[in-house]
């Protein structure tokens, strides 16, 4: 019996040991690649540890005139932290009026707000495109930021489900002090709501860090270009040989921010998780 226990629990030990691994992998091949040589990078089976290390990849990479990496994350910076600070206040605003006002044509209304989530992004794109050229917008950050500043119904139906969570004692307190509604939701509602905030504020970062398509839909001239532009340019015809350990640099450099906010907003996310019941 002692065996068989020890047996499975082994075998089960092994397995996660395998898994993880399997997920490490590709992070410490991505590390490993950065600091190797131009030549090493190309050699046949890859290294897995350096022959030398080439810490000045990071160096070439800022100062390359042709990746201009600075810029791209400077442009990736701005339109993530314009992004995040229109989703969230959007967003909380629209879903605390979900949340606390009744009134006829409510749940149609949010009905019809939730099913946009089912649109796939291509449906909206041309009509998007088309708008956005008529108001003179091409090749500014304007599409990428304004849009945040009307909501995302994900986001809206995620912070309505914490909002419903608050007892109505608050509310009703609020107004015995003679509390406006406007004071009522930022002096009750949002001070109570920073777990919610928090993961929605780390959901519209990702979101907009990673994006790709829009990007290229709406920006033309390089100094524009963001992150994922630039690194899916480096591997284009621009470059003679891909530049993968540089590449491998700008990928370590791109995940820095994400891992950073997730770091510091860990707890709250946490919390943000287990209250607004997100699977």
């Amino acid at each position: 019996m002692m065996n068989k226990h020890f047996i499975s629990r082994g075998l089960a030990f092994l397995i996660l040991i395998v898994c993880t691994a399997a997920m490490i992998s590709p992070i410490f091949f991505m590390i490993s690649t950065s600091l190797k040589t131009k030549s090493e990078m190309l050699l046949f089976p890859p290294t897995w540890i350096p022959q030398s290390f080439q810490w000045a990849n990071f160096k070439e990479l800022f100062t390359n005139d042709e990746i201009k990496f600075g810029v791209l994350y400077q442009n990736s910076i701005i339109i993530a932290v314009f992004t995040v600070i229109g989703t969230v206040f959007s967003s909380a605003v629209v879903a605390y009026g979900f949340s606390r006002y009744r009134g006829k044509g409510r749940n149609l209304m949010f009905m019809l707000m939730i099913s946009t989530m089912m649109l796939p992004y291509p449906a909206i794109m041309i009509p998007q495109f088309l708008l956005f050229s008529e108001l003179d917008w091409m090749d500014t950050f304007l599409p990428l930021i304004v849009p945040a500043f009307f909501g995302s119904a994900y986001q809206i139906f995620l912070l309505r489900q914490f909002f419903n969570t608050l007892p109505n004692e608050l509310y009703d307190s609020g107004k015995i002090d003679g509390a406006s509604v406007i004071r009522m939701f930022t002096s009750i509602a949002l001070p109570l709501s920073g777990p919610a905030l928090a993961t929605v504020a780390i959901f519209s970062f990702v979101w907009s860090w990673n994006d790709l398509l829009a990007p290229v839909l709406y920006l033309n001239s390089q100094e524009k270009f963001t992150l994922p532009i630039g690194m899916a340019a480096m591997i284009s015809s621009k470059f003679r040989i891909a530049p993968w350990n540089l590449l491998m640099c700008a990928a370590i450099m791109a995940v820095i921010p994400v891992v950073a906010l997730f770091a510091v907003a860990q707890k709250r996310f946490t919390e943000g998780i287990v209250l607004t019941g997100i699977k």
